[in-house]
């Protein structure tokens, strides 16, 4: 495993796991369990998940069973929309993550969006973060002119940018800004989200089979050699453990630039960020009364 040291000199692995869409408790906690067994440190989460409590039980059971202490752990959550009305509902929001994980302290939280009131609700982050409550704290799905914007304005500047990349959807520009400013890259639907048929792919097929791996283990490959964090998702062991086995092969500078040409630009994307409708959608969702 290797690491990306944040701004304030914390380790991030560069390779986690993610929950999203594992709405069956049982099974998010099962899932995270044989994560955890696999060598992941990594944990990814959000409120709008409605399983973070499912990821504290698992955690929990992990360090009872000695497989890893919660030092070792670097759990991440994130604040929903619904709490980003003002600065007192995003501390209850702090809190009530905090709670639902049964955690002293949340290693990354991130606000989810950037929507509602996200200066105010950052402002209560970074309080939370220089009272031991937040280890670091970071954005989500803050295009580069929103990032940019952000870190000009902010006191503590986020240290961790998590976004959609993949092969479909690289976002060279986003990578440019975060660098400019320190801020660590981090994909979530790193393999594209099931919606580009990447395993049908010949030249992917040709890579892969050149390093003996899986197309899976190609293209998670390729982000993490463009130095961003990668948080595969699964409810199936082998495939979690498959996902994790990407640290004994490099790809070359030609397979990298290869891949990088599948890119579609914002026609990649999987959720349109800049849809007046997706965001009417986002600050209208209630994850809680």
């Amino acid at each position: 495993m290797e690491f990306k040291t944040l701004s304030n000199g914390i380790k991030m692995p560069m390779e986690g796991f993610g929950v999203f869409q594992v709405r069956d408790k049982e099974e998010c906690k099962q899932s995270v369990l044989n994560a955890i067994r696999a060598g992941y440190r990594l944990i990814d989460t959000a409120a709008s998940y409605t399983n973070e409590d499912a990821v504290g039980e698992a955690v929990r059971e992990a360090v009872a069973e000695g497989i890893c202490t919660r030092e070792e752990l670097f759990i991440t959550s994130k604040m929903w929309v619904q709490d980003m009305q003002n600065y007192d509902t995003a501390r209850k929001a702090i809190d009530s993550s905090i709670k639902m994980l049964g955690v002293e302290y949340i290693d990354l939280y991130l606000l989810h969006q950037a929507m509602k009131d996200y200066f105010s609700a950052w402002r209560a982050m970074e309080d939370a973060y220089r009272e031991g409550k937040l280890r670091a704290v970071g954005v989500s799905n803050f295009y580069p002119f929103v990032l940019t914007n952000f870190c000009e304005t902010v006191d503590i500047k986020p240290m961790v940018n998590q976004i959609e990349t993949h092969p479909y959807f690289t976002q060279e520009q986003s990578l440019e800004v975060m660098n400019h400013y320190g801020v660590i890259p981090e994909a979530w639907a790193p393999l594209g989200g099931g919606r580009y048929s990447p395993w049908n792919d010949e030249m992917l097929g040709s890579i892969a089979k050149n390093h003996g791996k899986t197309i899976g283990q190609v293209i998670l490959r390729w982000n993490v050699q463009r130095s961003v964090v990668v948080i595969p998702k699964s409810v199936h062991k082998e495939r979690i453990e498959e996902n994790f086995n990407i640290w004994d092969f490099v790809l070359t500078d030609e397979e990298m630039a290869k891949i990088s040409a599948l890119d579609m630009g914002y026609q990649g994307t999987a959720i349109k960020h800049f849809d007046p409708e997706f965001v009417r959608m986002c600050t209208n969702r209630k994850i809680h009364d």
